[in-house]
């Protein structure tokens, strides 16, 4: 079986089934502004961040909309400096990023 996995422009997230929870990883969650303090893993790291749900758990969705929203503006930001980059090389054309479609 797969890992499921979201992205937009590059991967945000990826959840994994755990003994008694499900993870839900974002790849770039050190990045990401949590204000009302979703992460509750991975909090030491320079990159990850994940959110341990077990299965008494209510999730905060306004919380979790705001850190997907925050999570694809991430990815796209680091896209755009990509480009900025690439444009910056002689000779190099630039082709536009192809739209994806997210998958949740």
């Amino acid at each position: 079986m797969g890992t499921p996995t979201w992205s937009h422009d590059g991967v945000m997230a990826v959840a994994g089934p755990m003994k008694g929870k499900v993870k839900v990883t974002f790849s770039r969650g050190a990045h990401l502004p949590d204000p009302t303090r979703i992460f509750n893993n991975g909090l030491g790291g320079k990159e990850w961040r994940a959110i341990d749900i077990l299965e008494t758990d209510r999730i905060d969705e306004a919380a979790f909309t705001d850190l997907v929203r925050a999570a694809v503006q991430f990815n796209r930001s680091e896209l755009a400096k990509k480009a900025v980059v690439r444009s910056k090389r002689p000779g190099r054309s630039i082709k536009p990023p192809r739209k994806r479609r997210s998958s949740g």
